[in-house]
């Protein structure tokens, strides 16, 4: 069975890192999870907020980063899939 991982990535100011995991047997359930929490990435006042939607082989099937308050010599980027 396969099994969907969501991780919420929080980036703080002071360069700490916090992550949240969720799991799932269904992926449309995962992919709901992955969408409410850019939902509030979106908006977020972290620096850095990140959702990532991997299945239990590690492989990355979906995800996305937003990047607020970045300083003029860090360009805004997305990593490569």
């Amino acid at each position: 069975m396969i099994t969907y991982i969501v991780m919420e990535i929080q980036t703080n100011s002071d360069g700490t890192v916090g992550n949240f995991v969720f799991a799932y047997t269904n992926r449309d359930e995962a992919e709901a999870k992955m969408h409410t929490i850019l939902a509030s990435a979106a908006v977020s006042n972290l620096p850095r907020h990140a959702a990532v939607l991997f299945d239990n082989n590690g492989t990355r099937l979906d995800g996305k980063v937003y990047l607020h308050d970045i300083s003029p010599e860090e360009p805004e980027e997305e990593p490569e899939a």
